[in-house]
């Protein structure tokens, strides 16, 4: 039988420097919860808000994957690789940190803020070499769009995990199922950007999150026009 973890949005950590504005979906920094410190090798999902012309300096990070997907406004990134490169809405970027990175995440707009979620995965490999990559993808209506899954495709980022990220819009009134990948070791945790849905019965607002294991199949339920994310994720964390 299926076993759900409910995240709403309003539980969230949550943390105002002024320039950064940060929702913190699983203990970050200065926010810990014993109960949410990661879901699988799900680590953290952080859902960002920066201002106009300021961002993170360069910091160092090892041993984890880190995603970045803009929902609004430009996210200049810089890494110790020799990357660089600016991304925004119907864009996604990856690093593998393996043995070492120092990178910045700055806005790339002098006058508009930036809207992002950062995304961090624990790895199935340590100390590999650095890796860098990112793309450009567009999700119809009404369609669940792979951007990143565990081998080498056409069309889509790989991670050094057996992971599996996908995008999803769908109108109102509609139903749909989602499959899970792997189900026998992965779960699958949903993120909605925005409408308001039922999955599995379980009713969902804006922001909101649920997490999904031992399962092989999830329904979903839009109420009003829907855009998500779906994050499937070993729940061993190796």
């Amino acid at each position: 039988m299926a076993k759900y973890t409910i995240h709403k949005a309003a539980t969230r950590g949550y943390a105002d420097h002024d320039w950064l504005k940060s929702y913190h979906t699983f203990s970050f920094a200065g926010y810990f919860n014993p109960e949410r410190v990661n879901f699988g090798s799900l680590r953290v999902l952080n859902d960002d808000y920066v201002a106009a012309g300021r961002g993170f300096g360069a910091h160092p990070h090892q041993n984890m994957e880190i995603v970045s997907i803009p929902l609004e406004g430009k996210l200049a990134h810089k890494d110790s690789t020799g990357s660089e490169g600016v991304i925004q809405k119907g864009e996604i970027q990856f690093m593998s940190a393996g043995t070492g990175v120092t990178h910045s995440e700055m806005n790339g707009s002098a006058t508009e803020a930036v809207k992002f979620l950062q995304i961090w995965i624990v790895p199935n490999k340590m100390n590999i070499t650095p890796r860098y990559g990112q793309m450009e993808y567009a999700v119809n209506d009404n369609e669940i769009k792979t951007l990143i899954q565990p081998e080498t495709a056409e069309g889509t980022l790989r991670l050094q995990q057996n992971a599996w990220f996908k995008m999803a819009k769908f109108d109102s009134s509609k139903e749909t199922t989602i499959t899970v990948e792997d189900p026998k070791n992965n779960g699958i945790y949903i993120f909605l950007l925005s409408g308001s849905m039922e999955v599995d019965g379980n009713s969902m607002e804006t922001r909101d999150a649920i997490g999904i294991w031992e399962t092989e199949n999830v329904s979903i339920k839009t109420n009003d026009k829907s855009e998500f994310l779906i994050i499937e994720v070993p729940m061993n964390q190796n």
